[in-house]
């Protein structure tokens, strides 16, 4: 009986033997991939850049997509077989720039690391009217993906691994409002609602596209210090949420609690690499292991049903064709 992971049913840990304290370095130690080509959005910062310099270190080539090429380039200088590009998700136009320079170029793609986001933003929309958070973190995703999917198609082995959140918790993803033009913004609701369409995407993605040794994983890297992701977080957000007292400062609980850069990137690493996932995809993972269903609203981690509904990922599919204006055809 063929194997889908709609409604959870595949969520179940592997014993990878790794945890939330494995490394970057711990995943990739004996992986060959000389000879592979990546794709990393968002490769010039954060857990970004560590997937970057991994894959790039364990020998495969890796193109840097990036609004602001100029950083990127001084952030990966040094780096052996990195390739920098230039590519905004805020605009579609960009995004079919890059593919078609990629798609022109002849090479072959094993793996797409959907790993840019934002996050924490005020209500801003794109040049389409879409939320923003929507925007950059699922849409821009999912064009990027329909776009090279004839490059993943020719690898005859390719994973797209999408970096979501257990920040996708926050919120169910709204069908009847989704850009938020008849309710109340909330900053939280609409980053829950962008890591929901992920995950559903993924699920989707892989149940269509494994007939042609395409996978597709989402995952969450964890609470990761030294990112850029809450650069334009109001502090009384995070006094709020518990995480810092009435001067702003992070509590030292919470800091001790926050995973390395390194551990991090642990999690895609392992979605992209493990040989224990060769036979199985559209699973969302966490602490470099498959995650286990979480359907207690008190606990955070795991994974929530309601964005591995098979419902919702078939009808989020057809929603983003419509809003992308792109036909997502894998044949």
């Amino acid at each position: 009986m063929e194997q889908n992971n709609y409604h959870g049913k595949l969520q179940k840990a592997t014993g990878s033997g790794f945890g939330a304290k494995s490394t970057s370095k711990e995943i990739i130690k004996g992986i060959d991939l000389i000879g592979k080509t990546a794709i990393v959005t968002g490769g010039n910062t954060g857990i970004g850049m560590e997937t970057v310099k991994t894959l790039a270190a364990a020998g495969a080539v890796v193109i840097v997509p990036a609004r602001d090429a100029e950083k990127a380039k001084r952030n990966l200088e040094g780096t052996a077989n990195v390739i920098i590009e230039k590519m905004d998700l805020m605009d579609p136009g960009s995004i079919d720039a890059f593919t078609e320079k990629f798609l022109l170029s002849g090479r072959t793609l094993h793996l797409l690391i959907n790993n840019a986001g934002i996050m924490w933003v005020p209500l801003r929309r794109d040049s389409r009217g879409y939320e923003s958070q929507l925007a950059t973190n699922y849409l821009a995703l999912f064009q990027l993906t329909a776009r090279l999917w004839p490059a993943l198609k020719k690898a005859d082995g390719a994973r797209v691994v999408n970096v979501s959140s257990g920040g996708h918790q926050f919120s169910d993803f709204d069908f009847q409002d989704p850009n938020f033009l008849n309710r109340e913004y909330e900053t939280l609701q609409g980053y829950g609602q962008s890591k929901t369409a992920v995950n559903l995407f993924s699920l989707e993605l892989d149940n269509r596209a494994k007939k042609y040794n395409v996978r597709s994983y989402s995952l969450c890297p964890g609470a990761v210090g030294e990112t850029e992701l809450a650069r334009e977080a109001p502090i009384d957000l995070f006094q709020k949420l518990g995480y810092s007292d009435a001067e702003g400062n992070i509590l030292p609980e919470v800091a001790a609690s926050l995973k390395t850069i390194p551990q991090g990137a642990a999690t895609t690493l392992w979605a992209a690499t493990s040989k224990s996932l060769n036979n199985i995809g559209g699973v969302y993972c966490e602490n470099a292991d498959i995650a286990s269903l979480n359907s207690n609203e008190k606990i955070i981690g795991g994974v929530k049903a309601y964005s591995l509904d098979e419902k919702n990922a078939k009808r989020l599919w057809k929603l983003s064709q419509e809003m992308t204006g792109i036909n997502f055809d894998l044949s």
